[in-house]
């Protein structure tokens, strides 16, 4: 049995580990990787060929997960994805908006003479997306499903996003038994609208992602007294706006239950609120009809106050007309608009108006990697580019991570452990500090750990 890291490998995006048993090949996770400016022209070309892969395992919907599965295909891939019913939903509504996307990115330039693209190729094309959610098996949790003779899967609940799962293999390896885990991204307890993480089986190999190693979450303040404190900066105390830049998929949800939570108690005067993002009212169909798969809390609330993503003074802004409508509200108001890393979507719009108004507060809620927009606002640029336009910064920068959907530092190793003492445990999907600081904290408690490089080959 051989292990491949080929994605997320000594950095957060690009999830891809390739898991091969005697000549059946398992792909898991087979995200874009967008850490580098060049990342559309990085992601067509993969370290094997795409037809020789048996089967891709995705462990859930978010894009450095999901993103590049529409190339596999594209290029030869024509087995199975297996995945969780809300993880398949999910999955493709991101993966159609990625191909709108890039085909945005295609047309800023002009075309050549033949009227072809002259910016980036598209990496994908709406039929390309199409033929790969024909090809999604889905799976519900904690179900042993036979994958062959030899292998099967088990997906176990790890919070982070409704559907997401750890990918638990049980192998029959000439005869011997082996167990490995895949973590994918594991979430945090007492999270909004999402069920805590699950405890991991014991397993002999553990593959676990490390974004937020050596860091803990705030536990001063609760999401509540923040998302209060904002408002009242932004909104109340000042006429301003409050522009929180959040992921359509995922954070949108469990945001807009927070500050329904919040306003049902009356802890703030009325404030119109813009969900300005048609795939946050595409993926909030998801949640509604996934209703099952959400935490107790949020089923209490729906029997007792009604739908969690619905209440007055929140509206779901659908068309463009109405977006530009939101940028003519003078009104203190909150808009949640995508993406939450400001690459593209109707935040660039929103942040185009508003970067140089001294009476807005930009509010980031998850993470932002390296090169993106969002990162440079918060690595302090006096002057960012937004719409092919130098701007200066006059608006206020803050972040919180009590919104974040990953677990922090003690939770990871809380989650390791759970998995009794494996032969090995492998850290992806962390930047290096992460990395390192997880590493040694897990060796410290007798852990055999490696933090394997890209196309590192492990024999298990």
């Amino acid at each position: 049995m051989k292990l491949t890291f080929w994605g997320a490998a000594q950095q957060v995006t690009g999830s891809m580990h390739l898991l091969e048993v005697g000549h059946y090949k398992i792909l898991i996770d087979c995200g874009l990787d967008y850490e580098k400016e060049t990342y559309q022209e990085e992601n067509q070309q993969f370290p094997f060929d795409p037809a020789s892969i048996n089967l891709v395992i995705l462990t859930h919907a978010h894009i450095d997960h999901s993103g590049n599965l529409p190339t596999l295909v594209r290029l030869g891939f024509d087995g199975q994805v297996l995945c969780t019913p809300p993880t398949a939903d999910l999955t493709s509504i991101l993966l159609f908006d990625s191909v709108e996307l890039f085909l945005r990115k295609a047309s800023r330039k002009p075309r050549t003479k033949r009227g072809n693209f002259s910016g980036p190729k598209p990496l994908y094309l709406h039929k390309h997306v199409m033929d790969t959610i024909d090809r999604f098996v889905t799976i519900a949790f904690n179900k042993p499903f036979r994958i062959n003779g030899d292998i099967s899967l088990t997906f176990v609940p790890v919070g982070h996003l409704l559907g997401a799962a750890a990918a638990i293999l049980t192998i029959n390896d000439n005869g011997i038994e082996k167990k490995i885990a895949f973590t994918g991204d594991i979430g945090r307890e007492n999270y909004p609208v999402l069920v805590n993480p699950e405890p991991l089986p014991k397993v002999d190999y553990l593959v676990s992602e490390a974004t937020y190693g050596g860091r803990m979450h705030t536990k001063d303040q609760t999401l509540e007294e923040r998302l209060v404190q904002e408002i009242t900066e932004a909104c109340i105390k000042s006429p301003g706006r409050l522009i929180i830049p959040a992921f359509s998929i995922g954070r949108t949800q469990s945001l807009v239950f927070a500050l329904n939570q919040i306003f049902t108690k009356k802890l703030l005067p009325p404030i119109q609120i813009f969900v300005d993002s048609p795939m946050a009212i595409q993926a909030t169909e998801v949640y509604r009809k996934h209703h099952n798969l959400v935490n107790q809390e949020a089923k209490d609330f729906y029997q007792t106050m009604g739908d969690e993503f619905e209440f007055e003074h929140l509206a779901y802004v659908q068309t463009m007309k109405e977006s530009k409508d939101v940028s003519n509200y003078f009104d203190p108001c909150i808009i949640i608009s995508s993406a939450g890393m400001l690459e593209g979507g109707r935040i660039q719009d929103h942040l185009y108006y508003n970067i140089q108004n001294y009476y807005c507060t930009i509010l980031f809620i998850g993470y932002c990697a390296k090169g993106t927009l969002g990162y440079k606002l918060l690595s302090g640029a006096p002057i960012v580019r937004i719409k092919d336009r130098e701007m200066m910064v006059y608006a206020t920068i803050h972040q919180t991570d009590l919104l974040s959907g990953h677990g922090d530092h003690n939770d990871l190793v809380k989650t390791i452990k759970q998995t009794g003492q494996p032969k090995k445990v492998f850290l992806v999907h962390g930047e290096d500090k992460s990395l390192q600081s997880l590493s040694f904290a897990l060796q410290e408690d007798g852990f055999n750990v490696a933090v394997p490089e890209r196309g590192e080959v492990f024999e298990l």
